[in-house]
């Protein structure tokens, strides 16, 4: 049961990681198109809601010049939320469960690795950063789809999927929340910012998307409602809340324990809070909402790492006891 749970960790720890620096490359790509032909004030505005999108606490995050920054979050394996710092987790989680996953993926994950450490290793990845982020989110989408097509989808691919889902759960309510002023702005019809917003959708690959079910004139009402609530939507936060929610009871119905009840009842709250609530209450009050989200997130998290580590070293040492 303890090594089950140490693969367990492992798998789920793998696919977040994976997701983080896929999200990381792609905040970073759109906000580098969207600073072509922009003044410095704007340019600025957009450098810093990228900061709080990702995070970034440091005292350099104020400076006028953002290349040292770029190059830290993209390249230092130093810093724990870099591109390279995340994808060599999510490589050395994959490392520890190689008998648990196909031959395909760990080689993927692998070679994605070796040719990103060398890339910045070199600093080749300065001179076409654009085409550095299209390789890692090339790369993470490729590994997603080995994945799918190599794996038992049995109780290891089903921690894959609830990491991958808490990841972006994640991530769509910070890029959300780092946007929340052109958003009410938006709301108060002061202040479109059609730019900005065309901007948040493409930082969770959404505009296309959103595109097919509303009008390319994106509203801040119609760009919420889809971002939080589009049942379809892969990286919608309801789509993942599903996602989340039935692979844990998938999983609850092979282990049959008892305490594996904790992270479906958290995540059956978050499901049911986006499917059921009042979505005109819910976007009138958005930034409480979001938080809401957030926290939800964070339960989840800490419900399956009670349950399924903790839980799980605690239940063999009284067995090994008995």
């Amino acid at each position: 049961m303890a090594m089950l749970s140490r693969v367990a960790d492992s798998l789920y720890w793998m696919s977040r990681y994976l997701e983080r620096a896929e999200h990381t490359a792609r905040l970073l790509d759109v906000t580098l198109h969207q600073l072509i032909d922009v003044d410095a004030s704007l340019a600025q505005q957009r450098w810093q809601r990228l900061w709080e999108a990702l995070h970034y606490d440091d005292a350099g995050r104020g400076s006028h010049d953002p290349l040292p920054v770029i190059a830290q979050v993209t390249a230092d394996a130093h810093y724990a939320d870099s591109i390279m710092a995340t994808l060599t987790a999510a490589r050395e989680n994959a490392r520890q469960v190689r008998e648990h996953i196909s031959s395909e993926m760990w080689e993927h994950i692998n070679r994605l690795y070796l040719e990103a450490r060398t890339t910045c290793q070199q600093q080749q990845w300065r001179a076409a950063p654009s085409q550095f982020y299209g390789f890692i989110k090339s790369g993470s989408h490729l590994f997603q789809g080995i994945t799918d097509a190599t794996m038992r989808h049995g109780e290891g691919w089903d921690y894959i999927q609830i990491g991958r889902a808490v990841e972006r759960v994640s991530n769509t309510a910070t890029v959300l929340q780092a946007h929340m002023n052109t958003l009410q702005a938006g709301w108060r019809r002061d202040r479109p910012q059609h730019a900005e917003w065309i901007g948040l959708l493409k930082m969770c690959s959404a505009f296309e998307a959103y595109c097919k079910v509303h009008t390319p004139e994106v509203t801040p009402q119609h760009l919420c409602a889809f971002l939080l609530f589009d049942a379809e939507f892969p990286r919608s936060i309801r789509f993942c809340a599903d996602t989340i929610h039935a692979a844990i009871s998938r999983n609850a119905q092979r282990d049959r324990v008892q305490s594996i009840q904790q992270p479906q009842r958290v995540s059956g709250q978050l499901k049911a809070s986006l499917e059921y609530g009042s979505m005109d209450e819910q976007l009138m009050q958005l930034g409480s909402f979001i938080q809401t989200v957030r926290l939800g997130c964070v339960n989840i998290d800490t419900a399956i790492q009670q349950t399924h580590i903790a839980y799980a070293i605690e239940h063999s040492l009284l067995n090994e006891r008995a």
